[in-house]
């Protein structure tokens, strides 16, 4: 057993980190995790910082492993934002907790999963505490790529790049870790794009392998302008239900829980100074519903990608297997009704509408673009 056990078909990343853990002079204090959604960035940060607090160099089996990969070690912290950026109020205080010696672990570790989420403000606030850090503090920024993170940050930090891991390495993690059935690991690794997380999701949730095949089956169902406006319509509602189911019930409890320690739990009416404090507890529950609509649409546009791959595929008749095995009726139907550059103008069309959606275009209106791109021509 090990803390990189769950960080799979990252061979080449896991040896570079173990050899920090063991060798002095190849530790440095501010590392920076790149990779693609689903390479596991956050999962390699989460052992790396187990790692460096275990004795004996990641046993998994330990206090200080089990503590840390549970998110309890009192010397390790975990920062990732539900909103769109990461905020300076939210970096000033690990600026100065950066600068505390380890109360208990064999170092302070700063674990930052969203790294490129920090803005010109947040980024610089935190920039000061890598350029003048404390001796036994290590800061592990998480982003997609090097160019997501602020250049100053960036030059600081040692780069480590993590790949897209092999579907079968991810399958075969469903199936040891979490016992799902070898045909369903797959199906799901392979509709996930390797991506861990939402390999483990599909695997486990019949309806969100419904919705995904809801999402897919758009690309047959727009024949033209009206059934464009009313997918999009559609897509986007969907992704609204799912961020509201996925915020409603802890944004009650966290309303619920401030009212109780100020008091005023079960009151009509608040006082102008505790009004204020819940107006802000739900201008961040509303930041975090933004991002999480964002973030379904986002991976229903991905899903999208992933048919049009596949249709392309088909055309040119390419001898590697399909992302989306299960639909390869729909997929071939597809290749045989277009031409390989009607499906790549496709495709520019959805990569079009996720860099909209991520440059704050109202999400109707850039889903309601690409639908109607989506439509047949001539």
């Amino acid at each position: 057993m090990s803390v990189w056990d769950d960080v799979v078909g990252q061979e080449p990343a896991v040896e570079v980190l173990r050899t920090a853990v063991r060798d002095p002079s190849a530790m440095t204090h501010a590392w920076l995790l790149t990779g693609p959604p689903g390479s596991g960035r956050s999962n390699a940060a989460r052992a790396f910082a187990a790692a460096l607090q275990c004795v004996d160099g990641g046993c998994g089996r330990c206090h200080d492993c089990t503590t840390t990969l549970g998110g309890t070690h009192p010397d390790v912290t975990y920062v990732a934002t539900e909103g769109v950026v990461i905020r300076a109020d939210t970096v000033r205080p690990l600026v100065e907790l950066a600068q505390r010696s380890p109360s208990q672990g064999r170092w302070r570790v700063i674990v930052v999963e969203d790294a490129d989420r920090l803005n010109d403000t947040s980024g610089n606030a935190l920039l000061k505490a890598i350029e003048e850090p404390a001796a036994r503090t290590v800061w592990v920024l998480c982003a997609p790529s090097p160019q997501d993170v602020l250049v100053t940050i960036r030059s600081r930090s040692r780069s480590v790049a993590l790949r897209v891991p092999p579907v079968d390495a991810v399958a075969a993690l469903l199936v040891s870790r979490d016992g799902i059935p070898a045909d369903v690991a797959g199906v799901a690794a392979r509709a996930a794009q390797s991506h861990v997380g939402i390999a483990r999701r599909l695997a486990r949730d019949p309806e969100g392998r419904a919705r995904r095949s809801a999402v897919l089956a758009i690309a047959a169902k727009i024949r033209g302008v009206g059934d464009a406006v009313l997918a999009a319509g559609e897509l986007v509602e969907t992704a609204q239900a799912d961020a509201k189911a996925a915020t409603e019930h802890r944004d009650a409890a966290e309303k619920a829980e401030l009212l109780r320690s100020l008091g005023a739990e079960g009151a009509t009416t608040l006082p102008p100074a505790l009004r204020s404090q819940v107006r802000q507890l739900e201008e961040e529950q509303k930041r975090r519903a933004t991002r999480a609509q964002r973030d379904v649409l986002d991976r229903a546009m991905v899903d999208l990608l992933s048919l049009y791959r596949d249709v392309l595929v088909v055309q040119l008749g390419a001898g590697v297997e399909l992302v989306n095995v299960e639909h390869a009726e729909a997929v071939r139907t597809l290749a045989e009704q277009s031409t390989p550059e009607q499906t790549l103008r496709r495709m520019d069309a959805v990569g079009q509408a996720r860099t909209r959606i991520a440059g704050n275009v109202a999400p109707l209106l850039a889903v309601e673009a690409m639908a109607i791109a989506l439509r047949p021509q001539g």
